[in-house]
């Protein structure tokens, strides 16, 4: 839920970014048009999203899930690292937000690779796993609303085959989740997931400061 790595000295976001993103104008494009729009702090930095690419070249990812679309940029920065025959399927609740994510992904030309589902994504998710079964997917992104994180990770951990990858954002909540005093909704939510991720023998895991924090949970 930010547009920028924020656990990081201005100068040195600065530099990293001048020294290794390689984000398309197709995604600077999107970022931009995003930028205007009051929601636009739900935006991922595109240092993430150059994450999440990396991610799915390095596991040779094919088939993927992205949870939570919004204007299009995670589902369309790894599209645009998949094989040909790759595939995403991506789930929000928004058409008016999609409808942009679904403009920019035509654009670039993948959107042949993205399977855009609009309903809630539990649902989608328990139909998807009654017609696809266990372990059919490679990569999973989760970026969608918080109190819900739990309930999507053990649907993707199923979804997910073994040695696959999910990741999942916000999980430091701007910091919120240190203050013991902020007993907020979703700050509970986060922090009650993270906890839980820490003693999962299920997964290998690995927590960055990246965006707004990024965990990164390998199933074993």
């Amino acid at each position: 839920m930010t547009v920028q790595s924020i656990f990081m000295p201005e100068v040195i976001y600065r530099y990293m970014l001048d020294a290794s993103l390689r984000e398309t104008a197709i995604q600077a494009k999107l970022r931009t048009e995003t930028a205007k729009m009051t929601e636009a702090h739900y935006q991922i930095a595109p240092e993430e999203g150059q994450l999440l690419a990396f991610l799915v070249e390095m596991i040779g990812a094919r088939r993927t899930l992205d949870i939570g679309t919004f204007t299009g940029y995670s589902a369309l920065t790894v599209a645009q690292a998949l094989p040909d025959d790759g595939r995403v399927i991506s789930f929000d609740i928004n058409e008016q937000w999609t409808s942009q994510a679904r403009a920019i992904w035509s654009e670039a030309g993948v959107a042949d690779r993205i399977d855009l589902r609009i309903g809630p994504a539990l649902d989608s998710l328990d139909k998807l796993l009654a017609d696809s079964g266990n372990e059919a997917f490679d990569f999973a992104f989760i970026d969608a609303d918080k109190e819900n994180y739990g309930a999507y990770y053990e649907r993707c951990l199923n979804l997910v085959r073994r040695g696959g990858l999910i990741v999942v954002d916000n999980t430091l909540w701007r910091g919120r989740v240190a203050d013991p005093n902020d007993r907020k909704h979703k700050t509970e939510a986060i922090r009650a997931f993270n906890a839980a991720r820490l003693d999962d023998e299920r997964v290998a895991l690995c927590m960055l400061p990246v965006g707004d924090g990024v965990t990164l949970l390998r199933r074993r």
